[in-house]
């Protein structure tokens, strides 16, 4: 039975998670950019605890996904923009020190596509890329059951390749890179700058102008084909590179994925012909709710279940 932690901008969760990815037992707490690591990590142990007991059962390891560049191998936390209170701090030895048990911890991108790959749409799947678009883009690359890792077990940071240079300004030092094009808020950003002189309005989150364009309100059908054109750039280049089997597809702008589908192969088409990109199947995200709960316990099962067969065959 694993814990699994969630590390968000916005609010930690937590969860007892068995051995075929259900969750059990759950909470979670709002958190902000002055909260502070001490009074985190107090709450995810409470919640740890209660969890356990709602479930009747005992913690044998901790998995966590956290937002923000992380390194899996020492367990320290980044450069974490959302919770500037948390860098350097150090999850893993901190929780192993509580409850006794092994720690694991990734990137939520890579979390999430481990429990895809093993527990949700990419079973069976020897290459899956795992894209997942909300408030930034994010992802995982999964090839032949191992995650994929850069240069000192890097997380690739999808989300900030170039589609069009002469876009926004991103905190990456770029412009106009995948995230800033085509994240919900560029979306929204994109949409009051256009509807704004017209109707005045200027607040609108990207769900919400979703939904104007299911009832065909002409600025936000032009937004949602923006969108779709521009997501299907990024899903392209990750095709032209990776030429996985499968992209799943997660976040919360994904909740309307139904407006954007068709405009993304269509982009997808005109720019993979030398690659099979009819084998790379666009699937959405089949986990829920509980998706970062689920990843972050995939986490320790990838982790420490390897540990385990590697010492098993040596």
């Amino acid at each position: 039975m694993i814990g699994a932690v969630d590390i968000g901008g916005t609010k930690l969760a937590v969860g007892i998670v068995d051995e075929a990815g259900t969750v059990l037992s759950k909470r979670e707490v709002p958190t902000g950019s002055d909260s502070s690591y001490a009074s985190g990590l107090e709450s995810i142990t409470h919640m740890l605890r209660q969890t356990a007991h709602e479930a009747s059962v005992q913690i044998t390891g901790i998995g966590i996904g956290s937002t923000g560049p992380v390194n899996p191998f020492t367990g320290q936390l980044g450069e974490v923009d959302f919770l500037p209170l948390w860098r350097q701090k150090n999850p893993v030895e901190d929780l192993a020190d509580i409850f006794g048990v092994k720690v694991g911890l990734e990137n939520d991108a890579d979390a999430g596509a481990l429990a895809e790959a093993y527990w949700g749409a990419g079973r069976g799947k020897s290459r899956l890329v795992y894209v997942t678009v909300g408030t930034g883009i994010g992802g995982g690359i999964v090839f032949d059951g191992q995650l994929y890792r850069g240069a000192d077990g890097a997380h690739p940071e999808i989300g900030h390749h170039v589609v069009d240079l002469s876009g926004p300004a991103c905190s990456c030092g770029f412009n106009g890179c995948w995230e800033s094009l085509a994240a919900g808020p560029a979306m929204a950003a994109w949409f009051a700058s256009k509807a704004s002189v017209q109707t005045g309005r200027q607040e609108l989150t990207a769900a919400q102008i979703c939904q104007l364009a299911v009832e065909t309100d002409e600025a936000a059908v032009r937004a949602v084909e923006r969108e779709a054109y521009y997501l299907g750039l990024g899903l392209a280049n990750l095709i032209n590179l990776f030429v996985p089997d499968m992209i799943v597809l997660g976040g919360s702008v994904m909740k309307s994925a139904v407006l954007f589908l068709d405009g993304m192969r269509q982009t997808i088409c005109r720019g993979c012909r030398f690659v099979p990109f009819e084998k790379a199947e666009l699937v959405l995200a089949s986990l829920g709710d509980d998706a970062n709960l689920i990843g972050a316990a995939r986490v320790w099962h990838h982790r420490f279940s390897s540990e385990a067969e590697h010492a098993l065959r040596s």
